[in-house]
């Protein structure tokens, strides 16, 4: 069968034999379910390495194209993976389906992933391998949470977004019966409103489930977030990748999610986190001869799309900030069309101030690509699409040179820049991260919004205004390295997060 024969292929090659033989006799199984992209692998990767720091046996379960991405990303260091068993399963896509199509991947996960957990539980048992006896599961997972019951596995939820992003669509059917929505998901009312005080306001315009594309891939988006609202009946506990401090709110009004964030895979930053992309090692140099305080660090996650203009706009106001800055250019960054001229000779104006690399997270840093040939911009421009070794050595968000930080408001950049006290410009592209800019700039106020214009861009004078503002702004400034210090706190000895922790593995040893 394909998920077995697939799934054996990859333990055999990615366990540690001398780890798994001395835990084998009792230490629980735990299979790990993250939803097919970046921002769900790296906290459910994270949280898979603290699983084994406790002496859980876990399997890590991703689609085929995830993992390949993943094994190509740890070249011939597969061995940092250790205690974790990398497995997969086909992805619903048909053969020529784009994996960049998010409708095409939503009804994929929705119509046949499920089935493929199912399979792969069974053969996992039937191969001699411990019962898995927990399925730790992504909560965008949840259409997978009843066939893993229906085989005796217990079932624990983790959220990779916040709290809020939880309970909204928690409360998807209540929306529904108040009006806000009809029964697909499309709004009925304008404006916005408030779950509860202290959680940020939301527009039926911009839930999670409205996404560009094909109406099939919008029914999908909605049918996965509706299907969410069933973790609490499926999962013996629910917990989110958030602090308590950082959401009173949505905790108050949902007190049965467990925060157990920041999520870090270890106190090191050394432990591979599920990137898709190959590391090395090579810029350190040039952030640490920086001053202190002043690189604008501008990242916007791995599904913002740029059109031409609006990329021109953004690194023209980096230039007239004066400031020196790191950014993050993924290889499908613009949506083509920009003149390779016109960057060339932007490249040689800020030469000296500015970087630009590939693909970064924050917790690690990386740089240009090494491959023979390649500048960066080659592969922006389209004309390579091959994975390249792209340097990384140590945290960027947490390096003394960062002043800020240019946020898509992903819920782990967000995180990443609460955890190290960096204030941010928001601008956000879909799904929950206009809810987390209302949380970044109306409710913790530790950041500012980009303003759009009229035609939709945002100009490069207000990139300049908006960095000159947010890096002068002291009380700003104040405020982030209070909810940094909270953050710290929450997951040290003692702290909520830190306990929350220890009683989620207390029931998965119990």
């Amino acid at each position: 069968k394909r998920v077995c024969a697939h799934a054996a292929a990859v333990v055999h090659c990615l366990s540690n034999s001398t780890g798994e033989s001395a835990m084998a006799g009792a230490a629980p199984h735990v299979m790990v379910l993250p939803f097919p992209a970046q921002g769900h692998v790296t906290p459910l990767m994270e949280l898979s390495h603290r699983l084994v720091d406790h002496g859980l046996r876990v399997t890590f379960v991703c689609t085929e194209p995830i993992r390949k991405l993943l094994l190509d990303a740890l070249a011939d260091d597969k061995k940092a993976l250790d205690g974790i068993r990398l497995v997969s399963v086909p992805d619903g896509l048909a053969d020529g389906d784009s994996h960049r199509d998010l409708g095409k991947v939503l009804a994929g996960v929705l119509g046949r992933v499920p089935g493929y957990v199912e399979e792969l539980i069974r053969e996992t048992e039937a191969s001699g391998e411990n019962k898995v006896q927990w399925l730790v599961a992504d909560a965008t997972m949840a259409c997978c949470f009843q066939v893993a019951r229906n085989l005796g596995v217990r079932v624990a939820s983790v959220c990779p977004s916040s709290a809020a992003c939880l309970v909204t669509s928690l409360r998807i059917p209540q929306l529904i019966h108040d009006g806000f929505f009809d029964d697909k998901g499309f709004p009925k009312r304008h404006g916005t409103f408030e779950l509860a005080p202290g959680m940020p306001p939301l527009r039926p315009t911009q839930m999670t489930w409205n996404i560009d594309g094909a109406l099939e891939g919008r029914r999908a988006a909605f049918e996965l977030a509706f299907g969410i609202a069933q973790v609490t009946d499926l999962a013996e506990i629910v917990m989110c990748k958030s602090f308590h401090e950082a959401e009173t709110g949505a905790f108050e009004l949902c007190p049965d999610i467990m925060p157990i964030g920041p999520l870090f895979a270890d106190q090191e930053l050394r432990k591979p986190v599920g990137q898709f992309w190959p590391e090395d090692a090579s810029c350190l140099e040039w952030l640490d001869a920086q001053p202190e305080g002043s690189v604008v660090y501008v990242a916007f996650g791995s599904f913002t799309i740029f059109d031409p203009r609006q990329f021109r706009e953004l690194a023209e106001g980096l230039e007239l900030t004066g400031r020196p800055f790191l950014w993050v250019v993924r290889p499908d960054f613009t949506s083509g069309g920009l003149s390779k001229a016109w960057f060339d000779e932007f490249q040689k104006r800020v030469a000296g101030i500015g970087m630009i690399v590939s693909w970064c997270p924050q917790q690690q840093v990386r740089t240009r690509c090494t491959a023979k040939n390649c500048s960066i911009m080659s592969c922006v421009l389209g004309s390579s699409h091959d994975l390249h070794a792209i340097s990384t050595d140590m945290q960027v968000l947490a390096h003394p040179a960062v002043a800020c930080f240019v946020s898509h408001c992903g819920w782990n950049s967000t995180m990443e820049g609460v955890r190290n006290g960096v204030p941010i410009v928001c601008w956000p592209y879909f799904s929950d991260q206009f809810a987390n800019q209302n949380y970044i700039c109306d409710i913790w106020r530790t950041g500012l919004d980009v303003t759009h214009g009229d035609d939709g861009v945002v100009t490069k004078e207000e990139v300049k205004a908006k960095l000159e503002r947010l890096t002068g702004d002291k009380g700003i400034a104040e405020r982030a390295r209070m909810l940094r210090d909270a953050a710290r706190k929450s997951v040290n000895e003692g702290g909520s997060s830190y306990e929350n922790f220890k009683r989620f593995v207390d029931l998965l040893t119990e």
